[in-house]
């Protein structure tokens, strides 16, 4: 099987490519250098000479803040470059996974948003995300929608890296405390996303590592399994602002993939025990 796969210099995009590779798939990786997927006769012309068997769609503008104020670029990757890859999936016949967000619902309540549930996003860089799967849906027949939540990976920044590398010149932080939901090892989620790829169990499907945790008591667990003696202070979303608005409950139902036949990821305190394990030395 031949999958083409964008995004391949972000986290998850590495990881499936990766895997793929291991399981003696035929993947070609691509990142931004490669291909400009803003470009519809570019995207057109690239997809149609490639000729994969399926798409995983991983590059996206990620910059939550950013993207309030820059609109058009967001529009463009998200909402715009989506359209152009799902176009050239269906001129070739093949099939089109898109990797979507927890950003796509409103982040009320506390129950896990279920793959049913109406999106209803807070801010831009969800609303795209959210677009984009609107697009997907209406254009093709043969898709699978993965909403991810709080990725870490070998290949690039993440909360991980960041809590590691600020526990380095301090003895405390502020970390916000009332945002609850599960961290996802990104080499986990490409086992299973590759895995779904090659059946037809189409559809919208939630992803991440089993449990739920805030912010904080992320936090709090990377510093218990690397060792770190430094105090975490949980606060709220109030007492730290940003330019977006984030949702406070993350929590989604992966009941879809259970009744699918997939298997749930490990537990997310299991996966950041790999993961502490497989980061380079110098981060720690």
């Amino acid at each position: 099987m031949k999958i083409l796969v964008t995004g391949y210099t972000g986290q998850l995009g590495f990881d499936i490519v990766q895997r793929g590779i291991n399981l003696g798939l035929n993947m070609v990786g691509i990142g931004s250098k490669d291909l400009d997927i803003t470009n519809r006769v570019e995207v057109i012309d690239y997809v149609k000479e490639m000729n994969p068997d399926a798409i995983i769609h991983c590059a996206a503008y990620t910059a939550v803040d950013k993207a309030e104020d820059d609109r058009d670029a967001s529009w463009n990757v998200n909402v715009e470059g989506t359209k152009n890859l799902a176009q050239a999936t269906k001129d070739i016949d093949a099939k089109f996974m898109y990797i979507s967000t927890d950003y796509v619902f409103n982040g009320e309540g506390e129950s896990p948003f279920k793959e049913t549930d109406t999106p209803n996003p807070i801010g831009y860089y969800g609303l795209t995300k959210y677009e984009g799967e609107q697009l997907v849906q209406r254009l093709l027949d043969n898709w699978f929608i993965v909403r991810i939540s709080w990725v870490f990976g070998i290949n690039g920044n993440n909360f991980v890296k960041t809590m590691l590398k600020l526990a380095e010149s301090r003895n405390e932080l502020n970390v916000v405390g009332d945002q609850i939901g599960s961290p996802t090892y990104t080499f986990d989620l490409a086992r299973l996303l590759i895995y779904m790829i090659q059946t037809d169990k189409y559809g919208i499907y939630h992803a991440s590592n089993e449990g739920f945790c805030s912010w904080a008591e992320f936090a709090e667990e990377i510093f218990r399994q690397a060792n770190v003696d430094i105090k975490v202070n949980s606060i709220t979303t109030e007492e730290y602002p940003t330019r977006a608005v984030r949702p406070k409950n993350s929590r989604m139902s992966k009941q879809k993939l259970v009744d699918n036949g997939f298997a749930p990821l490990p537990v997310w305190q299991d996966a950041v025990k790999r993961y502490l394990k497989e980061i380079p030395q110098e981060v720690k």
